[in-house]
């Protein structure tokens, strides 16, 4: 299988094009890659690193606040059009893949104009403006909650689940000693996403001193562009502070409870892996889809749910010490989340993307 697989932006695009890699791997080895990522965001590192060929456009996202800047993005979007033409007939590839970010927009367009099948992969309750705009030229749609499928033409969507949840199953988990972290005491893990939140790291470098002398330890994750700020504070003995954690699944499967935004990837882990949350959804997301995407859970019981404006105080710390020291309803969380649970996600989309290809 030649496969052009485009994902940009943030983790939650990336990881599950990741995961439906590997998947293609497991299946036919011989399959060849060509992924397509912007020239300024996370991809042009994770990609690389992970030995799949990449090539880069210049795109942007379309500006709400200064409409001017909108006729660059209009620009390059011609021009990343053209590229990819270019790029997609060299390269020949039996399907172009998108896992969405604003970067996916060309790569798709100008994969349905030259004739070639294609499938996009939506991971938010609310979709992106990208799929959107792409679902009329696609082949086939695959969505991560069932909720999402009102969003496409019914007809060419199916409901697969986020490949994240499969290839978190079947990653070891990291030793705790690596992280000078103690194996008999309960573990918090706290992650606000692959690149962090400023306003967050504020609040939660206040909430950290409230975890002095409590019997559990408390990893924090503060993203890559938080990191710098938060380092600079001194913290209790049982919490730890790190940027980011490469495969942070390998990491979730060591704790107790996570506290996190409510990113669909994320999520779809927690469901995964039975991890009992407490989820903060960022307000500064389009469509407030973080805050859409979480109650998914919540209103399964399988998570409560703090909104950042109402993270005051020490109710983070409060609601954590509810939770971890009530055993009985942990584990009604964790039954609560068996409800959601999507088996074999990547091997499903596989699945539908072999049947687009072998279609006459």
């Amino acid at each position: 299988m030649r496969v052009i697989i485009s994902a940009g932006g943030t983790g939650g695009h990336i990881y599950p094009a990741l995961a439906l890699i590997n998947k293609i791997k497991e299946k036919e080895p011989s399959s060849e890659f060509l992924y397509i990522g912007t020239h300024n965001r996370m991809e042009k590192d994770i990609i690389p690193a992970h030995g799949i060929p990449f090539e880069t456009i210049e795109i942007y996202g379309f500006n709400r606040k200064n409409l001017l800047k909108n006729f660059k993005t209009l620009k390059t979007f011609v021009n990343s059009y053209y590229r990819c033409r270019k790029i997609i007939k060299d390269f020949n590839p039996d399907i172009v893949i998108g896992f969405g970010g604003y970067v996916t927009g060309p790569v798709i367009y100008a994969a349905n104009k030259l004739g070639y099948k294609t499938f996009i992969h939506e991971q938010n309750s609310i979709p992106g403006k990208a799929n959107l705009f792409l679902s009329k030229y696609v082949t086939t749609i695959g969505v991560s909650f069932k909720s999402s499928i009102k969003h496409f033409p019914e007809y060419k969507t199916t409901f697969t689940g986020n490949p994240c949840g499969e290839d978190a199953v079947i990653q070891p988990p990291v030793k705790k000693s690596e992280y000078k972290l103690n194996t008999n005491k309960k573990l918090i893990y706290i992650v606000m996403g692959s690149l962090g939140s400023s306003k967050m790291s504020d609040m939660l470098i206040k909430t950290m001193n409230l975890f002095r002398g409590k019997d559990y330890e408390v990893l924090f994750v503060t993203g890559k562009e938080s990191y710098d700020s938060v380092k600079v504070h001194k913290f209790p003995p049982n919490v730890f502070i790190k940027p980011y954690i490469e495969q942070q699944t390998r990491m979730m499967k060591n704790a107790d409870l996570i506290v996190t935004r409510c990113g669909a990837t994320t999520l779809s882990e927690i469901i995964a892996l039975n991890i009992p949350s407490i989820l903060i959804p960022s307000p500064y997301v389009p469509d407030n889809h973080q805050y859409k995407n979480g109650m998914d859970l919540v209103n399964k019981g399988g998570a409560v749910m703090i909104e950042e404006k109402n993270l005051k105080g020490d109710i983070l710390v409060r609601t954590i010490d509810e939770l971890i020291f009530n055993e009985e309803k942990m584990q009604t969380m964790k039954q609560n989340l068996d409800s959601l649970k999507v088996s074999k996600s990547a091997t499903k989309i596989y699945e539908l993307i072999r049947e687009i290809i072998d279609r006459k």
